[in-house]
């Protein structure tokens, strides 16, 4: 028995010693300060150090505490906390010249905050050496240049569905008859004005993308990393995949090349037990509960005494229960609970929970199809129309137009949903869909993120596709040979044709001419 136990233990041993063998040291930095995005981000990256691979991470949300085989680079307050700070009328001013502002110039402080930074400055002139650097792919792709300056593979992870110029970046097919912008409130079926604007976005987000962040981008990094740096278009091309926070259930049916995974709801995880008094309230709600929250950024208490009490006189008036993520709002009816933070999964989680009124969030938005809660979205700006347009296209949401709220209207939205138990059916019917994969999420990312780390990166992923000029992926060049065939050949058979009527003809007219002579 002893002898049993030896070996096990030795087997043990082999077993943690290969795996420490294999393990990688991973470089993960995020210039974005939106807590939001890192959730995904964070997911990942725990999975991996929970693997034995050294995970350090560059970002604005260091951990409260240790994990093993985590380090936090931390550059919390390099930059201003977006948290809770966009008032409603500054939410729904953000039209979409705004938010590619925010995207390409803003963004381009941010990385230039980022890499000022002094921790930032001394992994720099550091001698470290990592096998693999992950970055976010949002607007200027900050930190690509540090998969050159370590001579590592590179991972890009997308917080949301892949944009433009990540799928030009790599061969992705994004048709523009049924790919909508992300930024546009299109599902994949669009009439041809629809189709028209959809195709000029597409093209304006491509070449907006190289010349407003791209080049500017280029000039940041050689600065902090060097005037040796290669172009960081040259450096891309070693990408080796892209991790996207989309799924074919909740987004749309569309081709994806090897080196784009879709690992839609990354984030999510088993449900936490909720605090002793949210769970009291929702369990004793004999009518079920509406969960109202507007996510990390948009703050609820800042709409108009008008729209709140609007809210407020229609909740009155419904026998469900409410939670609704807000600061101190004065006049609550009985059936409303507020607190200025909420456990929001947890929450959606729970199966008395009828309705979530949300503004449409990419990420609070796929953790209700999760948990298969129908939602009345109220959208403001960025992805939050296409999403909101998505679910009510697909039955398990409505649309509940900012500029037209009312106590009506709000009350017609909610006992739209509360009263058809289609909404329910649906949202519950999805939620599976979402669900019914080979692999979690976390387990698909994990295993890709492996993959290259395996492989010591991944060129056979790569399509050629990203490789060919504009003119030949479209086939330009094709149908311009074809085009000069097809005219040639109607340029020889007109001339032929020519010839052959004058022969003709002047043989009618000897003929004639022959009979008037007889």
């Amino acid at each position: 028995m002893k002898l049993h136990g030896l070996l096990f233990f030795v087997v043990l041993l082999g077993s943690y010693s290969i795996d420490k063998a294999n393990a990688a040291r991973i470089l993960a930095m995020f210039e974005l300060h939106i807590k939001s995005h890192f959730i995904m981000f964070e997911a990942l990256l725990k999975g991996l150090a929970a693997k034995g691979h050294e995970v350090v991470v560059v970002s604005h949300f260091p951990q409260k505490n240790p994990i093993p085989n985590y380090t936090d680079i931390s550059i919390e307050g390099a930059l201003p906390s977006l948290l809770n700070s966009f008032t409603i009328q500054y939410a729904v001013n953000q039209k979409n010249i705004n938010l590619l502002h925010f995207v390409w110039n803003l963004n381009i402080k941010f990385c230039e905050k980022s890499f000022e930074h002094p921790k930032v400055q001394e992994l720099i002139k550091s001698k470290q050496k990592f096998d693999l650097v992950i970055t976010e792919y949002f607007g200027a792709n900050c930190f690509t240049g540090f998969a050159h300056l370590f001579n590592a593979s590179h991972i890009n992870v997308a917080s949301s569905m892949t944009f433009p110029w990540i799928d030009e970046k790599f061969g992705n097919p994004s048709h523009p008859a049924y790919i909508p912008i992300f930024f546009l409130p299109h599902t994949d079926k669009m009439n041809l004005q629809q189709r028209v604007y959809n195709t000029i976005m597409n093209l304006i987000l491509k070449f907006g993308s190289y010349y407003f962040s791209e080049l500017p981008m280029e000039q940041l990094a050689r600065k902090h990393l060097g005037n040796q740096l290669p172009p960081l278009r040259e450096i891309s091309k070693n990408t080796s995949l892209v991790l996207v926070n989309s799924h074919f259930s909740i987004n749309i049916p569309r081709p994806m090349v090897p080196g784009v995974i879709e690992v839609g709801g990354l984030h999510i995880g088993t449900p936490k037990k909720l605090p002793r008094d949210i769970e009291k309230y929702i369990s004793g709600a004999n009518h079920g509960v509406i969960y109202f929250s507007l996510g990390s950024l948009v703050r609820s208490e800042t709409f108009s005494e008008e729209i709140i009490r609007s809210f407020l006189d229609a909740f009155a008036e419904l026998p469900q229960r409410v939670i609704w993520k807000t600061d101190t709002i004065s006049g609550l009816p009985d059936n409303v609970m507020t607190s200025k933070w909420l456990p929001q999964f947890d929450i959606l989680s729970h199966p008395n929970v009828r309705v979530f009124i949300t503004h449409g969030g990419f990420m609070g938005t796929q953790e209700a199809i999760y948990s298969g809660v129908p939602m009345v979205g109220i959208p403001f700006y960025s992805d939050q129309h296409h999403n909101i347009e998505n679910c009510v296209s697909k039955g398990i949401g409505v649309k509940l137009d900012y500029h037209s709220i009312s106590k009506e209207s709000v009350l017609l939205a909610l006992r739209a949903i509360l009263e058809n138990p289609d909404y329910e059916r649906n949202a519950k019917r999805l939620s599976q869909q979402f669900r019914d994969r080979p692999q979690s999420a976390l387990d698909t990312a994990i295993f890709w993120t492996e993959y290259v780390i395996r492989h010591r990166g991944a060129p056979h992923l790569r399509s050629a596709a990203a490789d060919l000029p504009w003119y030949q992926y479209f086939l330009l060049d094709v149908v311009t040979v074809l085009l000069i065939i097809v005219v040639s050949l109607i340029s020889v058979i007109y001339v032929v044709i020519r010839i052959l009527l004058k022969i003709f003809s002047g043989l009618n007219r000897r003929k004639t001419s022959k009979s008037k002579r007889d």
